[in-house]
Parts: C-alpha cells; structure tokens; sequence
C-alpha cells in the first residue's frame, strides 16, 4: 500500500476522512471524474443524490480494479455536487455508505466537498474525482 492516512494533533479528527495522505509509491494516476453512469452510459439514479454518489464510487473501485489497483491507493478524492447545501450531507454520507459496504472498503482519503452549479448533463447531481498512487 502506497498511502498512509493520518489525521495530525492540532487539527479535527472527522469521521469521513482523514486530513493528510501521506504517498511513498512512485506513479500517480489521475481517475476522470466519475458521474452515476453504468456500464452502457446511461445515469443512474436519475434525481437520486445517493444513488449516483454511490455509483460514483463503484465505477471509482472499477477504474481501480482495472489498473490492479483498489481505494487504499486512492491520496484524494475531489467531490461535486450539483446545488449543494448542507442539509445534503446526510444523503451524501448514504451513497458513500452503501458504497462502501458494496466494495468491503473504507475509504477515507483526504476529500474536497464543492458545490457547483451543474455538471455535464442536467441529470448528474454528483461528479468524484480520485487521485492515487501506486507502486
């Protein structure tokens, strides 16, 4: 494993990720942000916040896998969320969650939160992006 997660004394401890990653592989991969799309290109869970975070994270592990890789590679995630307030946090943490559970994984790389007005298509609430580190 390439990554080490830490949360440094003098900053907080949050629950979702940790506040450094710490890299010692010799080759990065950036991962395309990755929107609630299957196999085929068609959304997921059209309207449905969890649902396409959830698939967001699923076709992460996928890019991943395919590269022989998996989360505990991952140093960064960057998430975007269409109109985002805070009171959407709960529903987030829901995708990541059953995610999660899916991949057997706890992935809690260093992780941005931004809102934004739209992304790709109108359908798309959600957009991750995944910076990690190999051997």
């Amino acid at each position: 494993m390439a990554i080490t997660l830490v949360n440094p004394n003098g900053l907080p401890e949050i629950d979702v990720y940790r506040q450094v990653s710490i890299a010692t592989g010799s080759k990065l991969v950036f991962i395309a942000g990755q929107v609630a799309w299957d196999v085929d290109g068609v959304t997921v869970g059209e309207g449905d916040l969890a649902a396409q975070v959830e698939q967001c994270y699923l076709n992460i592990a996928t890019a991943l896998a395919g590269i022989g890789s998996s989360f505990d590679d991952v140093a960064k995630l960057t998430v975007y969320v269409v109109d985002w307030t805070p009171d959407k946090m709960p529903i987030l943490m829901d995708g990541i969650t059953r995610a999660t559970a899916k991949l057997g994984v706890t992935p809690v790389p260093p992780a941005t939160l931004l809102g934004v007005a739209a992304l790709d298509v109108p359908e798309h609430l959600v957009e991750i992006e995944a910076t990690a580190v190999i051997n």
